[in-house]
């Protein structure tokens, strides 16, 4: 035996991985997965029957977090699958910038605005939605513009936009 001292596991922090593994039995439509080292979100899940000598299979057909595309993937049941830890927060969409940045402003966090998030592009529905709600509010002079950013895999997208107070409902 080794006379070493124990290691100190104390200063470890919860975030350190972007993923945790699950099994993927476990998964249901509307969670996470990663495919193809894409956080992707499940749109459908199909179990098939285990065969004469082997497992019963999941396919799973999800999209991408950060850029909409279609991922699918087949595994064992029993298999552990990688699912992306994501975040989810709402900002005030203070301006739009010529280079399609927002300027984002925390209501729990005034000090600081963000300013490092893209615009999603006007040929997404998330695009059109933003566009559109930021000139009625700017050519009407009244009204806010809400954003919701996930945050996964060291990345943030723009997810919903909603108009009016934080109270109002997201589309």
């Amino acid at each position: 035996m080794s006379s070493t001292q124990d290691p100190d596991f104390s200063s470890t922090s919860a975030d350190a991985s972007l993923t945790t593994p699950t099994q993927a039995s476990s998964l249901a439509k509307g969670d996470h997965i990663l495919i193809e080292s894409q956080p992707c979100k499940i749109v459908s899940k199909a179990t098939s029957a285990p065969g004469k000598h082997g497992h019963a299979k999941i396919s799973f057909v999800a999209l991408s977090l950060l850029n909409g595309k279609k991922y699918t993937d087949i595994c064992p049941a029993h298999h552990i699958v990688q699912v992306p830890i994501v975040t989810r927060k709402e900002y005030l969409v203070i301006d739009i910038t010529t280079e399609g940045f927002l300027s984002l402003f925390d209501i729990h966090n005034p000090e600081v605005t963000k300013d490092d998030i893209r615009a999603p592009g006007v040929e997404t529905e998330v695009g059109q939605r933003l566009s559109k709600v930021w000139e009625k509010t700017t050519e009407g002079g009244e009204g806010e513009v809400w954003v919701v950013v996930l945050g996964t895999m060291g990345m943030e997208v723009v997810d919903a936009v909603k108009e009016g107070g934080k109270s109002s409902g997201l589309v």
